[in-house]
């Protein structure tokens, strides 16, 4: 028998050491002749750019969508103060109009708008509201005539700036009122940064209760938040203790008429559309703006001038967008929180006299409106995100689920033992799966 063998030759190393450069692990040697590629560039200036703006893109998409209610509250602010700027462009005119002129004027051109909208895009019920919401709508035209009455009753004895520290009370009652009637979470964050906004009110109106002298605040028309314009009706000179008391205590029932006013729009919520509120405040504000005139023997001054009209008109429009603004955004957040935008009309109020009657602010008026701004960014940035909560609670299993789904497992596992057609047709996947 013929045996083949193979030669064996040694293979000798022809150096001592080795490197791993040398050495094949995986096996898998690239040949020879493939080229190298190149390092990957660094990125550049350009493309981090881009994906800088996306993230601050994203996160001011968030913030806003988060704090959409605070930001139309803000806007409303806007209006109100531009209203007031119209209000004591109008008082510089001859002749001169009373407040409840003004005010039913006014009130009747926003009452105007409204139902002309809804009857225009066919909003059911234009004049009384939904049927389960209509003595909220009631409560809320009541309660902002309460306010609007406070306002102009207590400035018959106090000084405007007194007045104005006293009517920003109603956010931080608005605050509190949320809570307890509403069922919304109070946070101390929340009721610290309304103290700080309402302290840089303080500093703007600086009251003759606390600086021992008059302010210059005095030539700024400002509004209470709900549409009521807070001016100077009559000047308080020589006023008596008891009357001073008495023009207090009437100004804190206007602030709870403010606070009642914002509570019920919360309350309503989106049950009504955003100018049922504003039609039911407006009427109510009307008629007893008439009546008042009536019972006062009020004389009624007619407009003659084409700036007069002009003037009435600017009023009317702008209180008509503040009024569905605010609205809106005390629909869409917590009262707390909403209320909290209500310290930038101070902000506005300021900017604007510096605008149109080219007033300068004080240091301390500045130092003011940087407590009130920071103090309502805080607010917003401190919000945390609904959508994160809602994506959390969409990701995360409950128990009961989880014992639900072996349940039904288990109940399934039993039919298909049960049942010999289910039996032999799982068979072959049975089979399958076992073959991996």
């Amino acid at each position: 028998m013929t045996a083949s063998r193979t030669v064996y030759t040694a293979a000798t190393p022809d150096r001592l050491s080795f490197s791993s450069a040398d050495q094949d692990l995986t096996g898998i040697r690239a040949p020879a002749n493939t080229p190298v590629l190149p390092a990957a560039s660094p990125r550049s200036y350009i493309d981090k750019f881009q994906d800088a703006w996306h993230d601050f893109n994203l996160k001011t998409r968030g913030v806003i969508r988060n704090n959409t209610g605070m930001l139309l509250v803000a806007s409303s602010q806007g209006f109100f103060a531009l209203m007031n700027v119209a209000v004591k462009k109008l008082n510089s005119l001859d002749p001169p109009v009373t407040p409840m002129e003004l005010v039913c004027i006014r009130m009747v051109i926003t009452w105007l708008c409204c139902v002309s909208y809804m009857y225009i895009t066919k909003v059911p019920d234009p004049f009384l509201g939904p049927k389960g919401v209509r003595l909220l709508l009631a409560f809320r035209g009541f309660f902002g005539f309460f306010g609007l009455f406070g306002v102009y009753y207590s400035l018959q004895y106090l000084s405007l700036s007194d007045a104005t520290v006293l009517t920003f009370l109603a956010p931080m009652f608005a605050t509190v009122t949320g809570a307890l009637f509403l069922g919304e979470s109070l946070y101390w964050r929340q009721a610290g940064a309304g103290l700080c906004s309402l302290f840089g009110v303080i500093l703007i109106a600086r009251p003759a209760v606390l600086f021992g002298r008059a302010s210059p605040i005095s030539d700024i028309s400002l509004s209470d938040g709900t549409g009521n314009v807070v001016e100077d009706v009559s000047p308080a000179y020589h006023v008596m203790p008891a009357q001073r008391l008495g023009a207090i205590g009437i100004a804190m029932l206007g602030v709870l008429g403010t606070t009642g006013a914002y509570t019920t729009i919360r309350a309503i919520g989106m049950r009504a559309h955003p100018l049922h509120n504003v039609v039911s405040f407006s009427s109510q504000c009307v008629i007893v703006s008439t009546i008042s005139m009536i019972a006062m023997q009020t004389k009624f001054v007619l407009p003659m001038r084409l700036d007069w009209i002009a003037m009435l008109l600017m009023i009317g429009v702008f209180g008509f967008f503040a009024q569905l603004l605010l609205t809106m955004g005390l629909q869409r957040e917590a009262v707390g929180r909403g209320t909290m935008a209500v310290y930038t009309q101070v902000v506005y109020a300021m900017t604007f006299d510096q605008v149109f009657f080219h007033s300068p602010p004080s240091l301390m008026s500045v130092f003011g409106t940087l407590i009130i701004v920071l103090s309502a960014v805080y607010v917003a940035v401190m919000k945390e995100d609904t959508g994160k909560h809602k994506r959390a609670r969409s990701q995360a299993v409950p128990a009961e689920d989880i014992s639900l789904e072996e349940g039904l497992l288990a109940v399934h596992e039993d039919t298909v033992e049960q049942d010999p057609l289910l039996k032999e047709a799982r068979l072959p996947q049975v089979a399958e799966e076992e073959s991996f």
